[in-house]
């Protein structure tokens, strides 16, 4: 309701005036503040001395101290305009006063008395307001579980400093506050989701940190905000125990790094690591190849109109790359990798001086078995250690054996003549003769290690995977008993081809990587504690094993929808596999199934597209009651007279004040087909490609396999028809995905007959 009509009108204006206050006297002081450290950091820099331990000292706490300045000054400013947006009321057990609690989005705090102003949202207290009812009710403080009774649980929407509506609540959200913010254009939506938190998203977003998690998120049930927010949760949680630079998220593509971007500041929270699973192997192997876009094997499967002979080789291509994604490849690697350590240590005992110092069996063993927990190459410095010992045990002995033999020939030649110069010189020979033995000895033992370990060769990760596939009668004896021989022959092949053109697929980094943890391990260890995966149904369950094993004490959110697979002949088909070959059964899995990006009509008609595949891993999404217009199916005669209908209908969105529009179509050849029938100028829409490195909002024509993840206040799907969109499981996705991009309206078009996908749409 109208603030304005609220009995508590006076009330809470006054306090928000309060706050504006206090806010514009911190934002005075802290930029003083500000000022002062820069002014101190730029002269500490000035005046550096590398020499000087306290010039360091000094200089580090001054940029820390910048850096805190930096954020309570951006936390101030956007307080100017949002200071809070709830107020909850708690009355503690066997406490007479009730605490009057203001949430926001950052902490404020007076400082004469400590005094909290302002609770931040992750703060345990403001979970009362995200999960809990009036009347009694608890929350978990790290001293233990806080019990008594809400009394007042109270939402606000202020903008700009100006108290506009206020909502007295039960549960976590008005359904009229609710409606309001998912009203508002896709723009804003990504960053203003605190207020609108619902229960199962809290869940997801307070979860314990170190037992991993698994999220089915419905289309639009805000998966990649609630990630986002759970990182900025987590940080807060365990600032004492963490740095932001301990977070790493890893997003299916640079676009969609781009597209979040801003995000985590606008959290106060900044520093994390944000990478694409490529960016991070490239850092692990210590090389960079070029990757092939995925999509184009994406668009090969979508492709129509292909002779039998062309789908013979896509079901080939589609077979390896199952096969690379999955654990089974990992188990052929790793009988691959035993091959490359049988053979590792060469076939030749360790001697001195003729003598065996320590015989091949003996080292081979040793590096077998003794030292099996280091990757293969780190064995080589424990044996080299090992032979380092025994040699020098060795050498001391032979020393001794060679001067006692020395001593005993003297002894014999002193027993047998009598002094003479002949007797002398022979003394004298076998002095020089031992002196020359020892000599060698010592000179041979200082280079007989390093040209002993200098026998065994090793080369780059790439090139053992290069080798394994090279090496065709290794490779046949290791794969067929596991796969068929048609699909070992083209995997071969194929992957030879590729590697050939100096190139990898997406599909080949995974194991790649795995061949330089295994044979090499990792260089230094990652600083990387907790690891969030977004759009994870695109990542094969190797890709996530091995990233598992790389950083070992790291624990992970995974979050993603099995709906939206489209790229399922290289990502997961089932979050249990995850669960058992990853986490060895040990991880949780919540599911998000309320969609709150797309009104019910949109909803509903997508839901019905998603269920012909008639899977019970796909759980169809539950919208929010939010009505909206009708889904508008079009039938068109030709693609330039569905253009000039988007053209029109473009128009009057634009005057309804949409701004975030999107043109949809299957594949990146329609993309340009589409744009070309556009008039150019500066209202022509942008084509997205993927291979963008901003994301550029406003009208765009989009792939409908990169719109995934992305959404829009208005979407037109260009040709829906039967002959474009199949009953495929691809098809199916695809098709699914732009039918949940939009918020607001959706228009399909289709030439001839429409897909039978839509049949009840």
């Amino acid at each position: 309701m109208s603030a304005k009509n609220h009995p508590a009108y006076k009330e809470e204006l006054q306090r928000l005036n309060y706050t504006l206050q206090y806010v514009e006297q911190n934002l005075s002081t802290m930029t003083a503040r500000k000022s002062d450290l820069d002014k101190d950091v730029e002269r500490g820099k000035k005046h550096y001395s590398s020499e000087s331990s306290q010039s360091y000292i000094d200089l580090m706490i001054g940029s820390i101290l910048q850096d805190r300045a930096d954020v309570k000054l951006r936390n101030l400013i956007a307080a100017r305009s949002k200071p809070y947006f709830a107020r909850v009321d708690f009355q503690e057990k066997e406490k007479l006063n009730r605490e009057k609690l203001y949430i926001g989005k950052m902490a404020l705090i007076r400082e004469e008395d400590q005094e909290l102003i302002i609770v931040d949202w992750r703060a345990p207290v403001a979970n009362l307001y995200y999960e809990e009812r009036l009347g009694d009710a608890h929350y978990a403080s790290p001293e233990g579980n806080v019990e008594g009774q809400m009394l007042v649980k109270r939402q606000f929407s202020i903008n700009e400093g100006k108290l506009e509506e206020m909502f007295d609540i039960d549960i976590t959200t008005n359904d009229e506050f609710l409606q309001a913010s998912l009203g508002s254009s896709a723009d804003n939506r990504l960053k203003e989701i605190v207020s609108t938190i619902q229960a199962e998203q809290n869940r997801v977003i307070r979860a314990d940190m170190w037992k991993p998690l698994i999220v089915q998120g419905a289309a639009g049930g805000g998966k990649t905000t609630i990630a986002l927010h759970r990182i900025a949760y987590l940080i807060y949680t365990y600032e004492k125990s963490f740095k932001p630079e301990n977070f790493m998220i890893i997003a299916p593509s640079k676009l969609f790094l781009n597209y979040i971007s801003d995000v985590l500041p606008e959290l106060g929270v900044e520093k994390t690591k944000q990478t694409t699973y490529e960016e991070f192997a490239f850092s692990v192997i210590g090389q960079k190849f070029k990757v092939n876009d995925s999509n184009q094997k994406l668009i090969q499967f979508v492709e129509i109109n292909k002779t039998e002979e062309q789908q013979r080789y896509n079901e080939l291509l589609r077979k390896q790359s199952e096969l690379k994604c999955s654990m089974l490849f990992k188990r052929i690697i790793d009988e691959y990798i035993e091959t490359i350590e049988n053979d590792f240590i060469p076939k030749e005992n360790f001697t001195l001086g003729g003598r065996v110092i320590l015989s091949y069996e003996d080292i081979n063993r040793l590096f077998i078995k003794e030292y099996r927990k280091h990757p293969i190459v780190k064995r080589i410095d424990e044996i080299k250690k090992h032979l380092q010992n025994r040699l020098k045990a060795q050498k001391e002995y032979l020393a001794q054996d060679v001067q006692g033999r020395c001593d005993r020939y003297i002894a014999k030649v002193k027993r047998a003549m009598e002094p003479s110069d002949a007797r002398q010189e022979l003394i004298v020979k076998a002095i020089d003769k031992k002196n020359e033995v020892v000599g060698k000895l010592q000179e041979y033992s200082k280079t007989a290690v390093k040209n002993y370990i200098a026998k065994i060769s090793k080369t780059n990760p790439l090139q053992y995977y290069r080798d394994f596939l090279e090496n065709q009668e290794l490779y046949y004896a290791i794969v067929l008993d596991k796969i068929d021989k048609d699909t070992a022959d083209f995997l071969r092949t194929y992957t030879l081809q590729v590697l050939d053109s100096d190139t990898v697929d997406l599909e080949d980094i995974a194991p790649i990587m795995y061949l330089k943890y295994k044979i090499y391990g990792v260089d230094e260890k990652i600083p990387v504690r907790h690891i969030v995966i977004d759009e994870a149904q695109d990542f094969s369950v190797f890709q996530i094993y091995t990233l598992k094993h790389i950083i070992k004490d790291s624990s992970f959110t995974i979050l993603g929808d099995l709906s939206q697979a489209i790229h399922s002949y290289r990502g997961i088909k089932d979050w249990k596999d995850i669960n058992q070959y990853v986490f060895e059964e040990k991880s949780d899995m919540l599911t998000l199934e309320q969609s709150y990006r797309t009104s019910v009509e949109i909803m509903e008609a997508a839901n019905k597209v998603i269920a012909t595949l008639q899977d019970d891993k796909l759980i169809p999404a539950k919208p929010v009651i939010r009505h909206g217009d009708p889904v508008a199916v079009v039938q068109k005669l030709s693609r330039k007279e569905i253009a000039e209908d988007i053209s029109g209908k473009i128009k009057e969105l634009k005057k309804q004040g949409f701004k975030s529009i999107a043109i949809i179509c299957k594949t990146a050849r329609e993309c340009e087909e589409m744009h070309a029938l556009f008039k150019k100028g500066k209202d022509s829409p942008y084509v997205i490609t993927g291979k963008e490195k901003e994301y550029k909002s406003g009208l765009l024509i989009v792939p409908s396999y990169l719109a995934k993840g992305l959404e829009f206040d208005a979407v037109f799907v260009a040709d829906a028809s039967a002959e474009n969109y199949t009953t495929s499981e691809l098809d199916t996705k695809l098709l699914y995905v732009a039918l949940t991009r939009p918020l607001h309206k959706l228009y399909i078009y289709h030439l001839g007959q429409r897909s039978r996908l839509l049949a009840d749409v």
